[in-house]
């Protein structure tokens, strides 16, 4: 089984072409071809904080993690590969960017799994560069074209914001519940009760709804938020701001960067990555609360009611309960006890 993504060895059909090229490789990079592509030189820019992770092991500081790509993340790149991500506000957010950087008459390469929807790059660079489909493998499309026009970007035209009981939530492009609060959030919500206190971590804050929500009726709690994704960790500080509420925000893969312990840890954990369904954060976290919980303290998770993550959280805290559930999701709660493996 290779190591590499499909639209990684899409790329690499084509190695010859790239070896007196200076690549700049963005968007959604799941595997570290960027570190091991053979050219003249590589950099990478990543949004998401577990892609810095893999990569910076290998281009140590030829790949930045952030929100905004910089002048000095560009260099003297010459060519620009772009992963697709699912979400196409965050690839327009991305390659508008990265375009207002790079030099016109650059090379510019977009890949990506045709069900991603990466046939409509061409319709979104449309008015900077042509781009013409130049292979199609393992259900994925290689589009090329050269940069013509660079285009104006301003990030402060990409936020938005809604209301939800009187709270402002600031969102991004790709941040998860951008356009409102989803269903198992809801649902999540619904479970707490007012004048919580203590120390709550939320994990994979987004756009940082649970923690404003918690903090508006219990206003003794302690918050510290994290996410893997550059939008979301300016998402959540921006909407406690807005909110006058207090906390950290971290960038962090899972409890990763985290140290110390608390009262209650929340989440609305991801199951995909990238268009893959993946489990691996949600088990992660299960497995990795128990160093981060206190005595007697609780993880509190909302899934969709057929993922199944009882058993794990049974075989690391000894058992579970339900505390609602819906037909489509469940929230659950484990309690940090003697019993629990360490």
């Amino acid at each position: 089984m290779s190591a590499f993504t499909p639209a990684s060895e899409v790329l690499l059909r084509h190695s010859d072409d790239f070896e007196q090229s200076r690549i700049l490789f963005a968007g959604d990079m799941q595997d570290d071809l960027p570190a091991r592509f053979d050219c003249a030189d590589s950099r990478a820019h990543t949004q998401q904080f577990h892609h810095w992770q893999l990569l910076s092991r290998q281009m140590e500081e030829r790949v930045r993690y952030s929100l905004v790509a910089e002048e000095s993340d560009v260099a003297d790149c010459d060519t620009l590969i772009y992963y697709w991500p699912k979400n196409k506000p965050e690839a327009q957010f991305q390659l508008m960017n990265l375009l207002s950087l790079l030099p016109v008459g650059c090379d510019i390469f977009v890949v990506g799994e045709n069900r991603s929807g990466v046939r409509s790059a061409e319709q979104m660079l449309a008015e900077y560069a042509t781009l013409n489909k130049i292979d199609s493998a393992r259900r994925c499309g290689l589009y090329h074209g050269r940069l013509d026009k660079k285009p104006v970007f301003d990030a402060e035209k990409y936020w938005g914001e809604y209301q939800l009981d009187g709270l402002t939530i600031k969102t991004l492009p790709g941040v998860f519940s951008r356009d409102g609060l989803d269903v198992g959030s809801q649902l999540l919500l619904s479970t707490f009760k007012p004048h919580t206190k203590g120390k709550v971590l939320d994990v994979g804050c987004g756009a940082g709804v649970l923690s404003v929500a918690l903090a508006s009726h219990s206003p003794k709690v302690r918050l510290t938020l994290t996410d893997v994704s550059a939008p979301a960790i300016e998402a959540s500080r921006a909407t406690l701001a807005a909110n006058g509420i207090e906390g950290e925000v971290l960038a962090s893969n899972v409890l990763s960067e985290v140290t110390g312990r608390f009262d209650m840890i929340i989440s609305n954990p991801p199951f995909h990555d990238g268009m893959e369904t993946s489990l691996e954060a949600a088990q992660t976290l299960i497995r990795t609360s128990v160093r981060h919980l206190n005595s007697g303290g609780e993880l509190r998770i909302v899934a969709n009611a057929f993922l199944p993550y009882p058993r794990v959280l049974d075989e690391i805290f000894g058992f579970h309960e339900v505390l609602a559930q819906t037909g489509r999701f469940k929230i659950y709660r484990a309690i940090m006890t003697r019993q629990a493996k360490k």
